[in-house]
């Protein structure tokens, strides 16, 4: 389980990664992770995710400043799936859920 940061923590942003229930992964980046995952899990934070729902928090790293994170974001979702998994499985619990084949 990943640790949000408290609502009294400094100001950053935050580049994340989030696991849809079809077991893709979506790549964004916020100031507030708590109320972005919730924005997201409501059908509000992406049309991407709007049909995936839920999605749960996989990974979550702190960037200095908004450009530094929107760079980490465009970086990351031009990764192909299992470079996104490796980094994962480096900072995170590593449990990710198998992807699910289309029948």
């Amino acid at each position: 389980m990943i640790q949000l940061p408290g609502r009294g923590s400094k100001a950053h942003c935050y580049c994340y990664i989030l696991e849809c229930a079809d077991g893709s992964f979506y790549t964004g980046w916020t100031v507030d992770p708590d109320r972005r995952i919730r924005a997201h899990n409501a059908g509000r934070g992406s049309r991407y995710t709007r049909s995936r729902r839920p999605v749960r928090l996989v990974l979550l790293e702190v960037e200095k400043d908004r450009i530094s994170a929107m760079r980490r974001e465009r970086a990351i979702k031009a990764w192909p799936r299992d470079r996104k998994i490796r980094l994962i499985a480096s900072q995170g619990d590593g449990s990710i859920a198998p992807r699910r084949r289309k029948k």
